[in-house]
């Protein structure tokens, strides 16, 4: 499947190059809905939630009244989540928070689970220099994503992975890791990061693996009646 993203920052759809610098604004949350209307279901992602700077609640409800859609950004609590299903999130995604300093929160995302039901949950698994990066991406763990999906799957029904080392940068993402992501873990993956061409999506679709578009959608760079015919 095939899930258009879009990233919400000051009131705005946005797109950021590495999680640092904002590249574009999109159209209203409304028109990238319309242009969207095709893909039986897209991801949101509140990234002043995320960054622990606010929030943008109002459009998050917004979208996901109007849509299916998988919702992320701020979830560090059990009311966050549930405060988000109740808008009408189909998923919430669970990032920062699912990680210490050293390890799993095994504690928050046993909570999360009993709150809102694993196969609603999943968890973000970003990576730069192979590492997971939590924190809006601003800050590196000791942990290599291969390492932990088998620790989180009791708590989740997928996984959400960002190649945050070519996000935005309209280079090509790394196959390669996504392979490896793939053969770690049963539950569903989800690839996000740099992924530029139609022959990137054709490969990740054929290892069974979702494809999260951002940047290459909203530059043109994929045309999104070919993406609708894959996804």
């Amino acid at each position: 499947m095939i899930f258009p993203s879009i990233d919400l920052m000051d009131g705005k759809v946005v797109q950021l190059v590495q999680g640092r610098e904002k590249a574009l604004e999109g159209d209203s949350p409304e028109a990238m809905l319309r242009k969207f209307a095709a893909f039986p279901e897209i991801q949101v992602i509140d990234l002043d939630a995320a960054m622990g700077r606010g929030s943008n609640d109002t459009l998050v409800r917004l979208l996901a009244s109007k849509a299916a859609a998988r919702v992320g950004g701020g979830v560090r609590t059990a009311a966050r989540a549930q405060a988000l299903m109740e808008a009408g999130a189909r998923k919430v995604i669970v990032g920062t928070a699912a990680f210490t300093g050293n390890g799993v929160n095994e504690d928050l995302l046993a909570t999360l689970r009993d709150a809102v039901g694993r196969e609603r949950l999943i968890v973000a698994v970003d990576s730069r220099e192979g590492r997971i990066v939590v924190k809006g991406w601003q800050e590196a763990t000791a942990l290599a994503a291969e390492e932990v999906l088998g620790s989180l799957e009791p708590y989740c029904s997928g996984f959400l992975c960002t190649y945050v080392d070519k996000e935005g940068m309209m280079q090509g993402t790394d196959l390669a890791w996504f392979r490896r992501l793939r053969a770690a873990t049963t539950l569903e993956v989800t690839a996000a990061g740099g992924i530029t061409t139609m022959d990137e999506v054709r490969a990740l679709l054929a290892m069974n693996v979702h494809v999260a578009l951002g940047m290459a959608i909203y530059t043109g760079r994929l045309g999104l009646e070919e993406l609708a015919k894959l996804g």
